[in-house]
């Protein structure tokens, strides 16, 4: 939060000629007692081509500032013509009004400026040296362009969050993709080797652990001959056709068959009739 708001700018003479000098009533706010005091800077945009040609019009230092609403006037003189190029006296630029406190920049207020000559015939064809006299300025006070900045105050508290710290050491460590699965490839590898040279198959997989698919595993996803009309080839059971009726009739005609066959199925699976399109409870379509 910062300890100085700006609650607004008002410009007094405007429009004027361009000689004239610029005057701003300024107004904030001040929640706390401040040790140092407050730097008003007024800065002319002389070309938009360079920042060489930025002139500082005025600084004006304001304190001790006292807790509350504040408003004072800046005053600050025109730009030196003898620094801004003649092609860019006439026409629009910009003049930036800002506070710091203690070298650090917290509020900036840019106004657009429009130069122009006060009779049309000039501004039809203006000359090639320009005629100051002749030049007003107009402040488009309606439409300033306000940026903020967090800064450091009197307190550490009101300093803004850093940057992390640089850390030069981090380009030299193993990049994640390198070391990330290391251990557990060496010690795959390691299984591995030993299983080959005792001549023994791989131990069974524990419970939830990811395993390669072998040979045996291929006869649970291939359909055999006795069911290969009821299992379509992804693995997948039909019901297209099948009423909700005729579902409830074979799951009760399959109650009744499961008490004396049900012991020669070892898995407990339900078992598919050759002569009909194989169902389970919970199935989905292909």
């Amino acid at each position: 939060m910062s300890v100085v708001s700006l609650l607004g700018v008002k410009v007094l003479n405007n429009p004027a000629k361009f000689g004239d000098k610029y005057e701003f009533e300024i107004t904030f706010e001040c929640l706390e007692q401040l040790e140092k005091d407050l730097e008003w800077k007024l800065t002319y945009v002389g070309s938009a081509q360079s920042d060489q040609y930025d002139q500082e019009l005025d600084s004006l230092l304001v304190g001790p500032v006292p807790i509350g609403v504040n408003k004072f006037v800046f005053e600050a003189d025109s730009p030196d013509t003898s620094r801004i190029p003649d092609a860019d006296i006439i026409g629009v630029t910009v003049v930036l009004l800002t506070c710091s406190y203690d070298g650090r920049e917290f509020v900036r207020v840019g106004y657009y400026v429009n130069n122009e000559y006060d009779s049309p015939e000039l501004n039809a064809e203006p000359p090639t040296k320009p005629i100051i006299e002749r030049v007003k300025r107009n402040v488009l006070a309606e439409k300033p362009r306000v940026t903020r900045f967090a800064i450091k105050w009197d307190s550490e508290a009101s300093a803004p969050a850093e940057f992390p710290p640089e850390q030069p050491e981090a380009d030299l460590a193993v990049p994640d993709e390198e070391e990330y699965g290391a251990d557990e490839a060496a010690e795959e590898a390691e299984a591995e080797a030993e299983a080959e040279a005792e001549g023994s198959e791989k131990p069974a997989p524990a419970a939830g652990e990811d395993t390669e698919m072998g040979e045996g595993d291929q006869e649970a996803v291939n359909p055999t001959e006795d069911n290969e009309d009821a299992v379509s080839e992804d693995g997948s059971v039909d019901l297209e056709g099948e009423s909700e009726d005729e579902l409830e009739e074979e799951l009760v005609e399959g109650e009744g068959e499961g008490e004396g066959e049900g012991e020669e199925a070892e898995d407990g699976a339900m078992e598919v009739d050759a002569d009909k399109p194989g169902h389970a409870a919970g199935a989905k379509p292909a």
